[in-house]
């Protein structure tokens, strides 16, 4: 079907006489035939794929516009000439054109292939008085499923005067799998819904209405509904250690709302209804990933999965140690050749090769040599770029800050009657005493060490408002009541947040049924900002409340680096604690919940009530691309119960419930944006002039970020200030309305009453909402994800659990252990060898790029190349990220910025723009923003 818009003989047939038209689909491919019911749960995976890269159609003349059949083939035609690209001549393609009423259908036939790719080519007699091509609809009567990239439409010989139709979906054969979902395509023009073609209103609604389905059956892998649901499938509701709370739709624990699967459910041994587990979770067809994006993403997995699970396979007890802090670092240097033998004998390394060369054998079907290089890699796990023998807490990745300004003394808000005294043993006095006096060698040498490889990065900074006065014998503070005017004291506060869990989580250590060996506290964390720039750790304390089942009492003790031997290694170990404190919720909050999970719905909302055609979907659309497919592979694997986060994570079975409650307590989507998260975590202030000035002066990710978010801003504004001229564009748009109405009342139910929700009522608020949006799924989630492996990848440095209580705790025996042998302690509370190798596997994953990542500042999506003012904003805007790239490599050469320059400091560049070929850099770290959250 092709739909006019207005009359095409004005400009191409003065005498309205016959005139003709060509269609080109380009770039197929295709593997399997899809299903006519979804069988297994491995359907979308081996679906056949052809990836068309053109289908043109053709502007031609003025006039009013409307949808015009195909006249019979005595009366005056016009021919539009198909092409398509496929990697299988043996395809039948169609273009159908007329009214729903009647139709005409073309064959497409096979002209030509180059680079894998075969073209096929139709010609279609329309009436010379057809218009302007507006819409083309396509189906397919294949067996496979196509991948159709994008259509272009021409008089017949004239390429010239082409409409260009960018597709990137998928098309089924409709008769075949039982579906009704006709694919219409529009060019690549945008129209805001007031400005649609007469012709195209009908069919824009008409798409909208599909895609959001009814509400009702299972979702099949072939359709592309979007829809909302709860997250009641990350548990299995037939086995009780696996019963996990649904999340969304209480008070207590509310929660973004993912893609709607119509799965079957069950109700639980609490009344709550959860859907049953599948090992592939559905979504919309055209959010899966491409085959490259797949292939890489499954190979990867497998590959450093039969790794580290054969490994597994020889380890005689689940919660093994490793034997030294040698055999950590020879895990990155030699393999695995100092771990424990099997017991057949032979070495771990040389028996992994063997299975590994086994198990891929058989897929690669002998072509094992082509694949060595890999193999070898996964081998030895890659040295991350921080790679020391000592724990580390620093300014990267601290995740847990907030403003307390003056707030002392410093005050729990939990109940006191169920969790023991409220007021914190880090007091005035004990602050005094380790920020007076002198600082020496060794510890100007330990603040280093300790702020390394942390860039102070997001979340709840708690500055306290001190200051120093120094002096030639670094006296930093007089008393603290003139301290207390500038801000140089920062807490990384984890008290309130877990100490609700943390009888929880011991009592799955001493339950045999969950085999878990982990523990828990409460922690504050205390750091002093020095002359240049690093934060220097002063004070930890750890917090377990009061229990009422066992009548223990609140215990808690403040660490200080002291001058003891002992003292040394009870600092050690409570670093140990705070920082697999702060690993898991830098996974799960800032990670997982911030990016992934708040994501979802804007994507869903965007689909049900933008048009394809609309120019803010046209914008968002690159910023969304995988994300549903990667949350829903991470529903099955990774944030299950009994996954890998879980079972490798603080606080273990309550991960996700954790996540839900800080949703509940602290997620706002007007402090998302970077300069309002640096404000409310007192990292930042706004001056008298209104600019935005640091805390910390040499703050990487802020440094960094905020030339971001403002390239970002500025982008954004000169997009929106081309398709609205007045404020009352905005207000009338109703499917902008509509989709920002969605992502509050549907998508953030839970929230939808809250105050702070930005009103779209005029340029600012839009630019504002837009902006944040795309620096959650640009910049801030390439801060949060690609520095894991490289930052933490050596797990000393950023532990994800610690499994022993600190000794103190332990009285007499657990100091006795710690005087006979410390190291053995400090190896029993880092992660076994099996979690250390999990969390290794998955950090390695999580941290890639794939191969067909689009980057912010160099992807161009086609529609924005229809219009020349938006091609001019976006060159602009290319340009603006070429100065960042210059800036950031400036400061990371600059010796001033103690905090990415130095002997032995990372530079950070998890925020440096992509600089021609992603692949040729050192690091993956260097690779540049992608635009969407894909991994």
């Amino acid at each position: 079907m092709l739909v006019t818009t207005q009359p095409i003989a004005a400009s191409h047939t003065p005498s309205h006489a016959s005139s003709s038209l060509t269609s080109a689909v380009s770039s197929g491919r295709w593997t399997a035939a899809v299903p006519r019911r979804r069988q297994h749960s491995n359907t979308r995976r081996t679906v056949s794929k052809i990836s068309c890269k053109r289908v043109s159609l053709v502007d031609a003349g003025t006039g009013e516009a409307r949808v015009l059949t195909i006249e019979p083939p005595e009366k005056l035609k016009t021919t539009v000439v198909l092409k398509a690209r496929v990697t299988d001549y043996d395809l039948s393609f169609f273009v159908e054109t007329g009214e729903e009423k009647t139709t005409g259908q073309i064959e497409a036939k096979y002209v030509s292939n180059k680079d894998d790719f075969y073209t096929f080519e139709a010609s279609i007699k329309v009436s010379g008085s057809f218009g302007t091509v507006g819409a083309v609809r396509l189906d397919n009567d294949h067996e496979r499923e196509m991948f159709i990239k994008d259509v272009t439409v021409f008089p017949d010989g004239d390429e010239s005067d082409a409409v260009s139709f960018h597709c990137e979906s998928w098309v089924i054969d409709n008769e075949k799998n039982f579906n009704d979902d006709r694919r219409v395509f529009f060019p690549l023009k945008s129209y805001l819904p007031s400005q649609t073609p007469e012709g195209l209103k009908t069919l824009r609604q008409r798409e909208l209405e599909t895609i959001r389905g009814s509400g009702y059956g299972e979702r099949l892998a072939i359709d592309r509904i979007y829809d909302y649901d709860v997250y009641n499938d990350l548990g299995d509701p037939k086995t009780t250690n696996l019963l996990r709370p649904v999340l969304g739709g209480s008070k207590e624990l509310p929660y973004p709302r993912r893609c709607r699967t119509g799965r079957n459910k069950t109700k639980n041994v609490n009344g709550e209804f959860t859907e049953v587990r599948v090992s592939d979770n559905y979504v919309p067809r055209d959010e899966a990933f491409s085959e490259d994006k797949q292939q890489a993403f499954t190979t990867k997995f497998i590959l450093a999965g039969l790794h580290a699970l054969e490994v597994l396979k020889v380890l005689k007890d689940r919660e093994a140690s490793f034997p030294s802090m040698a055999a950590i670092d020879a895990l990155f240097e030699d393999g695995f050749k100092n771990m424990p033998a099997p017991e057949e004998g032979g070495t771990v390394a040389g028996y992994i090769f063997s299975v590994i060369k086994d198990s891929v054998f058989d897929i690669l079907k002998g072509d094992f040599a082509g694949m060595k290089h890999m193999l070898d890699k996964i081998l030895d796990f890659e040295t991350p770029e921080v790679h020391q023998s000592t724990l580390q807490i620093g300014i990267h990745f601290l995740t847990g800050f907030r403003a307390l300004e003056s707030e002392f003394p410093i005050v729990s808000q939990l109940d006191e009657e169920t969790y023991g005294p409220r007021e914190s043993l880090l007091t005035k006095q004990l602050i005094e005493e380790q920020i007076n006096g002198v600082m020496t060698a060794e510890e100007v040498r330990e603040i280093k060490e300790f702020c390394f490889f942390f860039h102070l990065k997001t979340y709840k900074i708690y500055c306290i408002v001190l200051t120093y006065w120094g002096n030639k014998t670094n006296q930093f503070f007089q008393n603290f009541s003139q301290a207390i005017k500038n801000k140089k004291l920062f807490m990384l506060d984890y008290h309130d947040a877990l100490l609700p869990y943390v009888n929880l989580v011991r009592e799955l250590s001493e339950s045999r049924d969950n085999n878990v060996n982990t523990t828990l506290y409460g922690s504050r964390t205390l750091f002093f900002l020095t002359k240049d720039g690093t934060l220097k750790p002063i004070a930890i304390e750890l917090t377990r409340p009061k229990n009422k089942k066992t009548g223990k009492l609140q215990w808690r003790e403040v660490f200080t680096p002291g001058g003891s031997v002992t003292d040394s290694w009870l600092w050690q170990l409570a670093k140990t604690h705070v920082l697999a404190h702060d690993t898991g919720y830098h996974q799960l909050i800032n990670h997982w919940l911030r990016t992934h999970c708040c994501v979802e719905p804007y994507i869903i909302a965007a689909n049900r009530q933008l048009s394809q055609m609309h120019p803010i979907y046209r914008l968002l659309h690159p910023h969304f691309r995988y994300t549903m497919e990667i949350n829903a592979q991470a529903r099955v694997n990774l944030i299950n119960a009994g996954g890998i986060i879980e079972n490798n994570f603080s606080p273990n079975k309550y991960c996700l419930e954790l996540s839900s409650v800080v949703y509940r307590d602290f997620w706002r989507f007007d402090m998302e944006d970077l300069p309002n998260d640096l404000i409310r975590r007192g990292m930042a202030v706004r001056g008298k002039d209104g600019k935005l000035e640091l805390t910390i002066e040499d703050y990487p990710y802020a440094n960094d970020g905020l030339l971001i978010w403002e390239s970002i801003k500025e982008w954004a504004s000169d997009y929106v200030n081309h398709y609205y001229p007045t404020a009352k564009d905005i207000v009338d748009d109703e499917e902008l309305q509509g989709w920002w109405t969605e992502v509050r009342t549907k998508g953030h139910a839970d929230k939808q009453d809250e105050p702070w929700w930005p009103t779209i009522d005029n340029h600012e608020n839009l630019v504002q909402v837009l902006a944040t949006i795309m620096w959650i799924t640009s910049g801030h989630h390439a801060a949060v994800n690609f520095g894991q492996y490289p930052f933490a990848g050596y797990f000393p440095n950023r532990p994800t659990i610690a499994r022993k209580n600190i000794p103190l705790e332990m009285g007499r025996q657990g100091m006795k252990e710690l005087v006979e042998n410390p190291e053995k302690v400090l190896l029993d509370t880092l992660p076994s060898q099996q979690q250390a190798l999990l969390v290794l596997v998955t950090l390695n994953l999580l941290s890639s790029h794939s191969p067909d990542e689009e980057y912010l500042g160099t992807h161009v999506e086609p529609a924005w190349t229809a219009e020349r003012g938006i091609r001019s904003a976006f060159d602009k805007f290319q340009v603006r990220m070429r100065d960042i790239l210059d800036q950031i490599d400036e400061w990371n050469e600059d010796p001033r910025r103690r905090n990415r320059h130095g002997p032995g400091v990372v530079p950070y560049t998890l925020l440096r723009p992509c600089d021609g070929n992603p692949f040729d850099e050192k690091s993956e770290m260097e690779m540049g923003i992608p635009n969407s959250i894909s991994i």
